[in-house]
This record gives structure tokens, C-alpha cells and sequence, in this order.
């Protein structure tokens, strides 16, 4: 199994609390059930727990099949659970796109694959000029969309499709992750995006599941 460019991909969300992270984690699986050495990158991450860490990080952690510095796996990481320009200015902090290039290309050193998860939507602010969606232009890698199945999605995943497109991005596949249990006519939204994204479709992700129970229903791009 090889990942294209640099043996990479970028996961991105068409929301916040879509489930990046868990996909992220589930795919990690997946690479470590086919035997390939792979780690997860949440360069920005807002929100600490009483151990102060953050639980996105301490998960992607767990999940990835080699060890890594903290700091190269998580080079920004803020207090307050807010949007993370807002953490970065209440902080004093810059959030530099070269410091999280750098950490990336060291990362590259440790593992056959990087994921690099995004944080919230894929157009959230980073700075008072760039985003999430310029971060993944700098990293030039492909891109997996994670959808959240719930109503409003379809038009959530079409317009970041769209804004992955206007970077010049190329969309590698989707996921779609059951959010919302409890969603009328699945089927039917499930077969709108299939029809309308212009990806192939990477696995749906079950209700109430693991990461490690969720890898056997995912693949990653060709």
C-alpha cells in the first residue's frame, strides 16, 4: 500500500465534530493491519484536558504504529476549546506555517505514511490572513474529506469539495462517518454525495464503533 506525494494525505472535515480524528485514528489502523509504519500530524489543536494534553493528539497517538516527538506531532496546541485564531491571539501566539512544514518533513523521517489531520471545517481561520485550507496548499497533499452524516451535509461536503478545488487540491476520496444514528433517509443522502462528489467513496463508518473495529470497514485511495 503507498501513499502518493510524499506518502501522505490530509484529512479534512466538512464541520467541525464530523469525526476527523476518528477517521484519522481508524485509517492509522488500517495502514498498521497492512503492515505499513504510519503516524498522525494535528499540527493545530485547541482545547486541554486536566492532564494537559489534548484528547485529538493523545488519540491520533495511540492509534499510529511508531513513536514520534510530541512536538513535531503537535506543534500548536492552545488551552481554551475555541477557534483556534481566537486561541492564538488571546496567547500571543503566531501559528507559522513553516514551523508546521518543518515538523512535517521530520515526521516524513519516522514512518512509510503521515496523516495530517486539519482542525475544524476546512476554511477555519489560522491567522488574520490564512486557514486551515492554505495549510493544506502549503502541505500540497491530497485530500480525504470526512463527512458528517447528518441533515445539511450534502451541501456541507459540496462546498468544501469546492473550496478544495479552488486550491488546487486534489480531492483523493471521502468518508462517510454515521454521526447521527438516528438520520432519515441514509441511503438516499449517502447515494446524493456518492453521485455528486467527484471522489471515490473510502467506507462508511458505523455508529458506536472503534477506531480499530472501524478500519475494517475503510480503505485508503488507490
Amino acid at each position: 500500500m503507498n501513499a502518493p506525494n510524499d506518502h501522505a494525505w490530509f484529512i479534512a472535515g466538512t464541520d467541525t465534530e464530523v469525526g476527523k480524528t476518528f477517521s484519522t485514528s481508524a485509517l492509522l489502523h488500517v495502514l498498521k493491519n497492512h503492515g505499513v509504519r504510519a503516524l498522525g500530524m494535528k499540527p493545530v489543536a485547541a482545547g486541554t484536558n486536566a492532564a494537559g494534553s489534548n484528547d485529538d493528539v493523545d488519540a491520533l497517538i495511540a492509534a499510529s504504529g511508531v513513536a514520534a516527538p510530541l512536538d513535531l506531532i503537535n506543534p500548536y496546541l492552545f488551552e481554551p476549546p475555541i477557534a483556534p485564531h481566537i486561541a492564538a491571539q488571546e496567547s500571543g501566539r503566531t501559528i507559522d506555517f513553516d514551523t508546521i512544514l518543518a515538523a512535517f518533513s521530520q515526521l516524513a523521517q519516522f514512518a512509510d505514511v503521515v496523516l495530517v489531520e486539519g482542525v475544524g471545517g476546512f476554511c477555519v481561520p489560522l491567522g488574520t490572513d490564512n486557514d486551515a485550507a492554505d495549510l493544506a496548499q502549503r502541505l500540497g497533499l491530497p485530500v480525504i474529506l470526512v463527512v458528517g452524516m447528518r441533515l445539511g451535509c450534502i451541501n456541507h461536503a459540496l462546498l468544501t469539495q469546492e473550496a478544495i478545488a479552488a486550491r488546487g487540491l486534489r480531492l483523493a476520496g471521502w468518508i462517510a462517518n454515521r454521526i447521527d444514528p438516528a438520520m432519515s433517509r441514509f441511503d438516499e443522502n449517502l447515494a446524493a454525495l456518492e453521485s455528486r462528489l467527484k471522489a471515490p467513496l473510502l467506507g462508511v463508518i458505523p455508529a458506536n464503533s472503534t477506531p480499530a473495529a472501524a478500519a475494517a470497514h475503510l480503505r485508503l485511495p488507490d
